[in-house]
């Protein structure tokens, strides 16, 4: 359907076409009265008094997001272990220099090890988690990463660790998606931003925590120098395990499996009434059926295919390219930070001091993303700007490289300030904001299975860069160095393009609003200023009958009760 431009100067807000209404029922018309006032009780809804109501919703979801952190923590060691002189003497092979390196061609293979096993992941997410609860499938996972650790701290070859990332990579391809999909569904519109983007602070704090540990081991030079890194991978599943066995599961699946009383229960677990809001549970989980009957009408099913269909396909491929973008924005580059800046002639220490630095930013720009988003900065103008930020610096990267030999150290330290600020650009703009528009930008139907999709097509976009990247900066190789800056600078500019003709503003719309605004086309660049109604429509389906059997169920068993 072609964008209808015009919507921008509408008069009457949008409407579903004709063809999605269905007869009324009493019990349809009931719930749209009950989603229309949980709707606007979403809208009218401040941060704070988001927080108050849902402070529960907020910790469960920093819980399971937490999960994170175990994928951070181990492709920060990855990265970082290929500057770690005691690492590269016992899986590299000497150079001509007496030094010793992993070969370009195993670096590749170690990081796409990790790649490969997070696509098998992330397919078998979107069946698994949407067919038994996302909380049993969080803790199937980190029990696998228990035992496959041990395969990391007992690596004899180079070898073994492959098989270590490829097995590895399966849970953590779980954790990718479903710790956004839980934290977009237990919260309102107030907190969905903040949330969806705190997975984004969760791989700052593994990645902190990954480049500190190594940094006191440089003083080491046994074997357990990177053992111990290895070994403390251990310290995350346990505890996440226990906490997560406790969580509620998410009131939208819950839903979309027609338990509308569990979804109830679920949302109550979720939150702590207060005297600020007009919180109605019963209103909430009316906006859930109503939304999820609504995308039963208009999606024809639920699998992979599905997402290629109808409009659903502009959806899968705005979250496709916006995870895409990540990577293509040059994100891969600064992930060797440390390495680059050994070669481009800083001490080792003062290699992984940028780094500590660099993933220290990352967890202070998430901040200043949510303190942006706060002042009413949308999320398309937040991605888009970023990406003018990040083009330009890596442009500045490229010119560094011109610096004469004489100059090599001022050039280096050059160098690592320009890819801090890069980091914090990236971690207020691109690298936190894209959480918050995959997570929204999709059906609830189809939305574990179209973050899959785009976060494979992030793992695939990976590998290619992660192929690229260790010949691009290996002395032994192509040897650019700072000349790589060039090439990322102009495959970021064409990401500009793509954004500002492609990618919309979901700031502030309820899932069932977006939706519209997908059904008829509207232009990305008007989302923000379209005017929706989403509540003239009728709806039946599947999921009324579940809830008018529920209501019929609670009403036998009242009149039972009365006339006991």
């Amino acid at each position: 359907m072609a964008p209808h431009d015009s919507t921008v100067e509408n008069v009457e807000p949008l409407h579903f076409p004709p063809q999605d209404n269905l007869e009324h029922t009493k019990t349809m018309n009931e719930v749209i009265s009950n989603a229309k006032r949980g709707s606007d009780e979403e809208h009218k809804m401040t941060l704070m008094q988001g927080i108050k109501l849902y402070p529960k919703a907020v910790a469960w979801s920093v819980l399971i997001s937490t999960c994170i952190c175990m994928e951070g923590y181990d492709v920060c060691l990855l990265s970082n272990f290929y500057a770690f002189p005691q690492f590269n003497k016992k899986y590299g092979e000497m150079l001509p220099s007496g030094e010793y390196q992993v070969p370009a061609p195993w670096q590749a293979g170690l990081s796409n090890g990790a790649n490969v096993g997070e696509i098998i992941g992330l397919f078998i997410n979107g069946y698994v988690s949407e067919r038994f609860g996302y909380r049993y499938t969080v803790m199937t996972c980190l029990t696998l990463i228990i035992a496959f650790t041990a395969i990391f701290f007992t690596a004899k070859d180079v070898i073994a660790l492959q098989v270590a990332e490829i097995l590895c990579g399966i849970p953590w391809g779980v954790f990718q998606t479903l710790t956004i999909t839980y934290a977009s569904e237990v919260c309102p519109v107030a907190l969905r931003g903040y949330l969806t983007t705190y997975v984004n602070f969760c791989w700052g704090l593994g990645q902190v925590i990954g480049v500190g540990v190594i940094r006191s081991m440089l003083g080491r030079t046994d074997e357990w120098a990177y053992r111990i890194p290895y070994a403390l991978q251990w310290m995350w599943p346990v505890p996440l395990l226990v906490g997560i066995a406790m969580a509620p599961e998410s009131p939208w699946w819950l839903v979309r499996k027609g338990r509308n009383e569990d979804a109830k229960k679920s949302l109550l677990r979720l939150t702590s009434l207060n005297k600020e809001t007009n919180f109605n549970a019963d209103e909430t989980i009316a906006m859930m059926v109503h939304t999820t009957a609504l995308e039963e009408k208009i999606t024809e099913g639920a699998s992979y295919w599905d997402c290629f269909k109808g409009t659903d396909l502009r959806r899968t491929e705005i979250i496709c390219m916006v995870w895409a973008i990540q990577n293509l924005s040059g994100n891969s580059f600064s992930g060797y930070s440390t390495y680059f800046l050994q070669q481009a002639g800083l001490p080792d220490s003062t290699s992984f001091d940028f780094a500590l630095g660099q993933y220290g930013i990352n967890m202070a720009g998430v901040f200043g993303a949510w303190f942006l988003m706060s002042l009413g900065i949308g999320r398309r103008s937040l991605y888009l700007y970023g990406l003018c930020g990040l083009c330009t610096m890596l442009f500045i990267l490229g010119f560094l490289g011109l610096v004469p030999e004489a100059h090599r150290d001022q050039g280096s330290m050059a160098t690592g300030c320009i890819m801090l600020v890069w980091a914090l650009c990236y971690q207020l703009s691109v690298g936190t904001v894209c959480y918050s528009l995959v997570a929204e930008l999709s059906t609830r139907r189809l939305q574990i299975k179209t973050v899959v999709l785009g976060r494979n097509l992030y793992n695939i976009v990976g590998i290619i860069c992660s192929v690229l990247t260790p010949y691009m900066l290996n002395p032994g190789e192509w040897d650019w160095g700072n000349y790589a800056g060039f090439f990322w600078a102009a495959i970021c500019f064409c990401c500009i393009v793509y954004t500002y003709f492609r990618v919309p503003e979901p700031q502030g719309r309820t899932f069932a609003e977006l939706d519209l605004l997908f059904e008829r086309g509207v232009s990305a660049r008007k989302f923000a200023s379209t005017k929706v109604d989403v509540f003239e429509e009728s709806i039946d389906g599947s999921v009324m009958e579940k809830y008018e059997g529920e209501k019929y169920s609670e009403k036998m068993a009242l009149e039972k009760e009365v006339a006991s």
